[in-house]
């Protein structure tokens, strides 16, 4: 007779991990997907007609702004046609040149004066709000007249302060911080899909009528 095979209970720092997620993401539920849906639909408004998208971010964020920008030139849900995004940190050769030339905070700064636009939008990612190359960023953005839109960790802290719209994440875990802010790209995305929907149908209806 073949006996059941049964699980090794998780050990408590996987379970603490996961609770930690779960209150982040009740928070969020709560606090932010209004904020993350606004600002899928602004980009809705925005990258169709010509603007552009640009995101940064830090190591775990660095991933997390990389993924942001591939669903909008790839596609996150239906077919669709592609967007202008760009990860900043993705151009080895200019951030590893600007790195040498100009010093590590101001890898990202220099790409968005160089590529940002008035009423494009810069998307900065950080877990601590304090990255110098990141605030570095937002300036810039800011300058050239960019929309600049922090995902953070815990607010107050400087990036948040220096962004036109920010969505954190109350968490002290980085690990928590950056996974939650992976569901907040994820209802960005589905806001930008669901607003492009939207618009395509009023304009078959006002054709019609």
């Amino acid at each position: 007779m073949r006996h059941p095979r049964t699980s090794p209970l998780a050990p408590p720092e996987a379970r603490a991990h996961c609770r930690s997620l779960q209150e982040a993401l009740a928070r969020l539920c709560d606090d932010g997907l209004a904020e993350a849906a606004a600002w899928g639909r602004e980009l809705a408004r925005i990258l169709p007609a010509g603007g552009r998208l640009l995101a940064a971010g830090n190591g775990g964020s660095a991933a997390q702004a990389q993924h942001l920008t591939a669903e909008f030139v790839g596609r996150y849900d239906g077919d669709r046609r592609p967007y202008s995004a760009i990860a900043l940190h993705a151009d080895t050769s200019a951030t590893t040149a600007i790195g040498n030339d100009y010093g590590f905070d101001e890898i990202f700064g220099r790409q968005v004066a160089a590529h940002a636009r008035p009423g494009d939008v810069l998307v900065l990612l950080s877990t601590s709000g304090r990255s110098d190359n990141l605030l570095s960023a937002a300036t810039a953005g800011r300058t050239a007249g960019a929309r600049v839109c922090a995902m953070t960790g815990p607010v107050p802290n400087p990036l948040a302060a220096q962004a036109d719209a920010v969505l954190s994440i109350r968490s002290a875990s980085t690990a928590t911080v950056q996974e939650a802010h992976l569901v907040a790209v994820h209802v960005v995305c589905e806001a930008f899909d669901h607003a492009l929907v939207r618009e395509a149908s009023a304009r078959r209806l006002a054709g019609a009528s």
